[in-house]
This record gives structure tokens, sequence and C-alpha cells, in this order.
């Protein structure tokens, strides 16, 4: 469920096009607020980050437009890369708007719950209880919807999830109320959103850009067997990733 096939950008934006927009959108905000540093950018974060003295005073629109602003690069490039990997199967499973309702939702708890248990004067921003919150439906798949995903998905969910969290709680400056309780949110919302869905299918693409002609490819079992090799290589280095910006997160 979380290896990408697609051939290029554009079959991607085809298949996952909430996916595929959310992304552009942080990176877009990032470079006017942390990149360039434009007036525009200092505008829109002064306006959008999450702020829960001025929450409490009314400006509610920062649970939501918090969501899609950064620290830095790597704050960026870390919730872009994780919504790669594991939004476009619940985007394709849940479809376009249960895939939107999920992903703000959890979002919106994580924030609801930091400024309700956070200091007063505590400010933050990303990405982190929305992607919380897709590893919460997918917890629940794995509890209690377990014809949804396919038993090495649901091992690989599980070893993410338990480095994710202890990262939550060793290093100080992660929001760890967003990240929980986007956990939290995205757990709860599940029995509503995974109701008359399908399991991912992976080869969907080809309803895409398959052009009708039948071709037989000789070597489709080395394809199999490689492509199983790839899997679990990647496996290991994505939970590199995780453990060096962990570590970077606590050093800077």
């Amino acid at each position: 469920m979380f290896i990408r096939n697609e051939r290029s950008i554009k079959e991607f934006k085809q298949l996952y096009p909430v996916v595929f927009w959310i992304i552009i959108i942080q990176l877009a905000l990032w470079l006017l607020t942390g990149f360039l540093q434009t007036p525009l950018g200092t505008m829109i974060e002064n306006w959008g980050r999450g702020v829960n003295f001025y929450i409490s005073q009314g400006e509610y629109w920062r649970l939501l437009t918090s969501i899609f602003l950064h620290v830095d690069l790597m704050h960026v490039l870390f919730n872009s890369f994780a919504l790669v990997l594991f939004g476009p199967a619940l985007e394709q499973m849940l479809g376009k708007v249960k895939f939107i309702a999920a992903y703000l939702g959890a979002g919106l708890a994580g924030n609801i719950a930091t400024l309700l248990l956070g200091p007063s004067i505590y400010a933050h921003v990303g990405a982190s209880g929305a992607i919380y919150g897709l590893f919460g439906i997918y917890v629940f798949m794995v509890a209690f919807r377990k014809h949804l995903i396919d038993q090495s998905s649901a091992q690989i969910i599980t070893i993410i999830l338990v480095i994710g969290l202890v990262m939550t709680f060793v290093n100080p400056g992660v929001n760890a109320y967003a990240h929980v309780f986007g956990f939290i949110g995205g757990f709860a919302l599940s029995p509503l959103i995974l109701t008359n869905i399908r399991p991912y299918n992976p080869w969907i693409r080809h309803q895409v850009v398959d052009d009708g002609s039948v071709r037989f490819d000789p070597n489709r079992w080395q394809k199999k067997q490689r492509n199983k090799k790839l899997l679990k290589n990647g496996l290991w280095i994505f939970l590199g990733i995780l453990v060096v910006l962990g570590l970077f997160g606590r050093i800077f």
C-alpha cells in the first residue's frame, strides 16, 4: 500500500489530486514564508500560524491555516514525504471528500487539543497532527477492518507508529498534543468514513494510462522478486530516515 508505482508526477496528480495539491500548497507557503521571506510570506505566517492566545481571542481560522504552514525545510519535506507515502492509498479508498474531511478533521483535533491543553502563549505550525490522523485510520483498519489492509502493510504501520510516538515524547520541540490527539481524531473518525469502501488497488493506474493493448512480460517473475526486495529495503531506509530526523530534531 505504501510503495509508489506511478511513472510520473502527472500520473500521481491524476490519481491522487488531493494529496498532490496539499503538498503543492504547503511547499509554496514554505517558499513564501521560509525560503524567500517575502513581505507577503511574513503576513501569511503572522496571520496563519497557530497561537493559542490569538485563537482564544476569536481567531479560530488559525486552527486550520496552521496545518499548512511549517517551520523550516526539513519540517515541510518530512511531512510532505509522509503524505506521499501514506496519503494515496487512503485517498483512493475513501474518495476526495472523505479524505479531505479525515485529514482536516484530524488536524483540527490536534490543534484544538493544543489550544485546550497547551500554554496560552504556545505557537505551533505543521501538518503532523493531520499525518498522525492518517496513522489513526490505518490502525483502526488493523484492529477492526482487517480486510482493508494487507498483513505487511499492517506491520509497517505498527512499526512506524511506535517509532513516531517515541519520537513525539523524546523530542522537546514536537507538539505532542497535535500528534496524540491528531491520531485519536483519525481513529475516532474511522467508523464514519470507512464505510462502503474497497481495499486499495495499486493497479488502478492502468485505468488512467493504459492504451488498451495487451502485453506479456516474460520477466514478470524476476520483477516481482525484485520489487519485494526493494520494498523490504525501502522500509528500512525509511525507518532510518525517521530516526535521523528525530535525532536532528533534538540537536537543533
